[in-house]
């Protein structure tokens, strides 16, 4: 495996004057490369084991982001009915193939809408079945299950197990067939997504394995969706996801089941490393041994340190080619303790208006950010070859 890209061979090194540039017209501001956004999705089609690959809407939802995705070839995962009707006001031509719709507790009216616009429709629960079989008759569906063991970076994204609130438990298969052949709706694919940041190659074909099993009872499943989880390196010295090795697990599968379709839904693979989070030092403060950088914003714009403890690269983008001789906490302006962006950072020594750069915030940045104590979350442009006006 190759090691992660948030060191010297990162993409934003070789852009700092443009990025400088861009924080002197706005700030705090989200930037993502296009050229590394193309990089992910063509690495993502080169799967050759992989029929359909679906982006994660949930994971970035800017129209620039979508757009670069668009023309790449992917499809759409979405989670909700407003991911899908954001998705038809920018590309109303996109066809409803290329729509694919999995929630979580979402209510009858968003099914409904979503089989309106020809999306894929997946069902998280036998509820539909047994309360809204009028809805579900004749359908087309897929099933999400649970195949009993999660995995992830951080226990918040694990999503399977006794304890997740995702998928169909497979000691209710029988009742899933049943219920479906009872309304007539046809269960043409099954889904499973174990959890996110998962770096192993063999989870996406032990999932596959899990899913065909399941298949006996459905005889018209032609898919198989093994949901996302495609895993990215938070520090330096991990490695990356051989997206090689995958191909070769999947492909091997294939073999022995020649019939079934293999979908994707990658998301935080496909847009973590492109993009990054500008932001100026407004105060640097000590209190005995400890300093803290303070930014102009923090978990309003960025909660994942806070939410998950999850790492960040950072580094003062203004003196770049400084030594970091500065050992301080990076923190943000919201009242809360937990408002910390990275602790215990190497830095260049730091000052009010440096531009600091904090890396791999592409995926789960903004889509996550708040208006906790009325500060404004970061703005967000992507950054072409030559720098453009604002989308």
């Amino acid at each position: 495996m190759t090691r992660g890209r948030s060191g010297a061979g990162a993409w934003w090194r070789h852009r700092r004057e443009d990025l400088l540039a861009l924080a002197r017209q706005e700030h705090p501001l989200y930037v993502y490369d296009a050229a590394s956004l193309d990089a992910a999705a063509a690495a993502v089609r080169g799967l050759a084991a992989v029929d359909r690959s679906f982006y994660a809407v949930k994971a970035n939802c800017h129209p620039g982001v979508l757009a670069r995705f668009r023309q790449a070839g992917l499809g759409f995962e979405c989670v909700s009915l407003p991911e899908l009707e954001h998705l038809r006001a920018h590309f109303p031509d996109l066809p409803g193939e290329r729509l694919l719709f999995t929630p979580n507790f979402a209510p009858r009216e968003e099914y409904a809408r979503a089989w309106e616009m020809g999306a894929w429709v997946t069902l998280d629960s036998l509820h539909p079945f047994r309360t809204w079989p009028d809805l579900c008759a004749g359908r087309e569906v897929f099933l999400r299950l649970d195949p009993g063991i999660g995995r992830g970076h951080h226990p918040h994204v694990r999503t399977a197990g006794a304890q997740s609130k995702f998928g169909i438990a497979p000691d209710e298969l029988d009742d899933a067939a049943r219920l479906a052949a009872a309304c007539g709706a046809r269960v043409v694919g099954l889904h499973a997504h174990t959890g996110s940041g998962i770096r192993t190659s063999e989870a996406w074909a032990e999932t596959a394995e899990f899913l065909s099993a399941a298949a006996t009872r459905f005889p018209g499943v032609r898919i198989l969706d093994l949901g996302g989880g495609l895993g990215v390196p938070e520090r330096p010295s991990q490695s990356r996801l051989d997206l090689a090795a995958v191909d070769a697990t999947l492909r091997h599968f294939k073999e022995s089941h020649p019939g079934l379709e293999l979908w994707l839904e990658p998301g935080r693979f496909l847009v973590a490393a492109a993009g990054v989070l500008l932001a100026r030092v407004v105060q640097v403060k000590s209190k005995g041994d400890v300093i803290f950088v303070g930014l102009e914003t923090g978990m309003n714009s960025l909660i994942r340190p806070a939410l998950y403890g999850a790492y960040h690269p950072i580094v003062n983008l203004t003196r770049l080619d400084q030594p970091a001789t500065l050992t301080a906490h990076v923190v943000g302006p919201i009242c809360e303790t937990g408002d910390i962006l990275g602790r215990s950072r190497r830095l260049a020594p730091s000052e009010e208006g440096d531009v600091f750069l904090i890396a791999n915030a592409g995926a789960y940045g903004r889509v996550m950010s708040s208006w906790y104590n009325l500060r404004p979350p970061a703005g967000e442009r992507v950054l072409e070859a030559a720098l453009s006006p604002p989308l």
